[in-house]
């Protein structure tokens, strides 16, 4: 039985298990990363944040970033990027002290470079990369359809405006959503659905592929702020908090809180189920 130390940490309650791998030589299957994101029989977590030398990263090499973000969701399998889990990777880095948060910090994910700046309010702001709208879909839940946006934030969204007489609380997201055309989305989407709460204020709930409902999605929340608050600022309330989008410039900026809860070290089973 082998063992791994480990550090727990969340933004807006959207949690991760996170390792320092430096040289690269943490290899966990699928099953792992399942049982290290189990809330009852590992630690728990929407995903797992695996911190690596870029230069050991094959393919993802980040000139101008020493560390990569190796983001694997609860069931394994392989995402792009994480807003969320982007600014609690940068606040595990900073308490290990493998980087100075006197400055920017700029790390490499599959979505390309990410700068993170650390305020002085106890926040994290990130660079989220250009947001690209890709077109009209349709999402299915429960019997009921709805037209949506499909956003590019580094992954795949799928952004559906709720009527004002639709009630947040009355979705089942226990369900996965379904989506037309299923071309759209050969590898899975986001699907935040979400209402209005006031100027410059929406309040969303989100499944994530891979996950399952979260308490906050970071890219999510920077979808939802490109639909309803284009080239400004956008409050988004999320079960887990409220994070702020400043879409005014050329990479959308997400900010928001970041904590590490908890460091230990766990026991990986020969065969995890």
């Amino acid at each position: 039985m082998r063992s791994i130390e480990f550090a727990k940490g969340h933004g807006t309650r959207n949690d991760f298990v996170l390792i320092l791998d430096r040289d690269g030589l943490v290899e966990l299957s699928d099953a792992e990363v399942a049982f290290l994101c189990d809330r009852r029989g590992g630690i728990g977590g929407d995903g797992i944040l695996r911190a690596v030398d870029s230069t050991l990263m094959p393919g993802y090499e980040s000139p101008g970033g020493q560390w990569f973000m190796d983001y694997r969701n609860a069931d394994g399998s392989i995402a792009e990027m994480c807003g969320n889990g982007l600014r609690v990777f940068l606040r595990y880095l900073a308490e290990e002290n493998l980087v100075d948060p006197s400055g920017p910090v700029t790390v490499g994910t599959r979505a390309g470079l990410r700068t993170g700046h650390f305020l002085s309010d106890g926040r994290i702001a990130v660079t989220m990369g250009q947001v690209r709208a890709a077109g009209p879909v349709q999402i299915e839940l429960g019997g009921r359809s709805w037209p949506a946006e499909s956003v590019e934030v580094g992954n795949p969204h799928a952004v559906v405006r709720l009527a004002p007489t639709d009630s947040l609380a009355d979705l089942d997201l226990t369900k996965q959503p379904t989506w037309a055309p299923l071309a759209a989305f050969p590898n899975g989407v986001n699907v935040e659905f979400v209402v209005p709460a006031g100027p410059q204020r929406v309040s969303l709930r989100v499944h994530e592929r891979g996950v399952g409902e979260t308490q906050s999605c970071g890219t999510g929340v920077v979808a939802v702020a490109s639909v309803f608050a284009p080239g400004g600022r956008c409050t988004v309330v999320v079960p887990g908090g409220e994070l702020e989008v400043d879409s005014s410039g050329a990479e959308a900026i997400l900010t928001g809180p970041a904590e590490i809860v908890a460091r230990g070290r766990c026991y990986l089973p020969a065969n995890p189920a």
